[in-house]
């Protein structure tokens, strides 16, 4: 890597450059920004798969757990909303979150611990 700026002209030209004329800086470095920014821009664009069509086709062909795991989603992400219009203290789900644990719909009891897997019901049902 050291042979770019060691022995590359078009290299030290550049630095001398941007190190003599604050414009060309500018105009450098806006070119190194924006461009990468448009061709990122178009590429999205160009691959942005919002067809209608398309969409109804996929939530048609979708497999059960995944439309309970979008409407649990979607349960949860109103309860959170929700819970922000009223301006309720919402720290307890990061302590949850930390502790890995999830709040529960109860409103007396908030937070519970995740179920462990019971590895003894696991090993019986690769047996069968």
């Amino acid at each position: 890597m050291s042979v770019l700026w060691e022995k590359s002209e078009t290299w030290r030209w550049l630095v001398r450059r941007t190190r003599e004329s604050k414009p060309f800086f500018v105009a450098f470095a806006t070119i190194c920004g924006v461009v990468p920014g448009v061709i990122g821009y178009c590429v999205m664009q160009a691959t942005n798969s919002r067809n209608d069509q398309l969409e109804s086709h996929l939530r048609k062909n979708a497999r059960p757990e995944t439309l309970m795991m979008g409407q649990v989603n979607r349960e949860r992400l109103a309860e959170y909303l929700g819970e922000l219009q009223r301006k309720e203290d919402t720290n307890d789900r990061y302590v949850a979150a930390l502790k890995g644990e999830t709040l529960t719909r109860n409103p007396y009891v908030r937070i519970q611990p995740i179920p462990k897997q019971n590895d003894t019901n696991s090993d019986k049902e690769l047996k069968k």
